[in-house]
């Protein structure tokens, strides 16, 4: 499998990327409060690989935002 970022995932990985550089947190701050390592959150953040839904639902509440938002299927926070 290579690692290209899927364009279903894009959206979602950009997302991630804003939401935690807005929060000014580190990678490895992400990972750890998805219960990962640093390396399987890049993957997340970089949309080698898919997310599982309570680690988005956990994504979401952190936030602030809705899972649709997180996954570009909505504009609305």
């Amino acid at each position: 499998m290579n690692n290209q970022k899927k364009p279903e995932m894009a959206e979602l990985a950009q997302r991630l990327k804003k939401l935690r550089k807005d929060k000014k947190m580190k990678q490895s701050e992400m990972a750890e409060l998805l219960g990962c390592t640093t390396s399987h959150y890049q993957k997340i953040e970089y949309g080698e690989i898919n997310i599982p839904g309570i680690s988005l639902m956990i994504l979401a509440d952190y936030f602030g935002v809705t899972t649709d938002y997180l996954l570009g299927r909505s504009e609305e926070t």
